[in-house]
This record gives structure tokens, sequence and C-alpha cells, in this order.
């Protein structure tokens, strides 16, 4: 299994800008095949120190393994979301990718 969490930094005087981010994300990425779980959202506020609250948007999905993530890299809909939502909005993006055992069986 490989989670890929992505980190956005919009425009934070913008708050549309991450409006427009998260809606672009939910219409061209959650279905694209091989995405196993998607799960899209802004920042939520922390009392806590250690919480970075610096960015506005995050992503986190996952998939079977690495090369249904590289399959997702280069679908259609990934590269338009790319050029319709990243090269505009994006101030700054971080991606983690981490690699753990198999999903337990669901049954």
């Amino acid at each position: 299994m490989l989670s890929h969490i992505v980190i956005f930094w919009t425009d934070p005087n913008q708050p549309a800008e991450a409006d427009e981010l998260l809606a672009g994300a939910n219409s061209l990425l959650k279905n694209i095949p091989g995405v196993l779980h998607f799960h899209a959202g802004k920042m939520a506020p922390s009392h806590r120190p250690v919480v970075d609250q610096s960015y506005q948007v995050a992503l986190n999905m996952v998939f079977a393994d690495k090369k249904a993530e590289h399959d997702y890299q280069s679908h259609p809909q990934h590269l338009e979301f790319v050029e319709k939502y990243i090269r505009r909005l994006m101030k700054r993006v971080v991606i983690y990718d981490f690699e753990g055992p198999p999903a337990p069986d669901a049954r």
C-alpha cells in the first residue's frame, strides 16, 4: 500500500482559491482508477503548537502500490488538475509518499 499526501499553500488572503482547489480535486482526482482512498480538505486549526497550520489544503490518497500511484500521475485527469489548478493557484506544494504493508481484507 502507498499513501500519497499532498500539502498545498495557496494565497491565504484569497480564501476562494482553497475552495476552488478542493472543488477541482474532488471533480478530477477522486475517481481516477487505482485510487483506493481519497480525502481532501482544508487545514484544521489546532491549539497544539506541533501541528503545522501554515497551509490551506491537504490531499490524502491511498494506492495499492507504487505502480498504481505512477499510473495516477500520468492519467489525463491528473494532468488536467495540474494544469488548471496547481500551476495557477499554488504558492508552494509538498508531497509525502510512504509505503506500508497491504491493508487487511475488510470483510
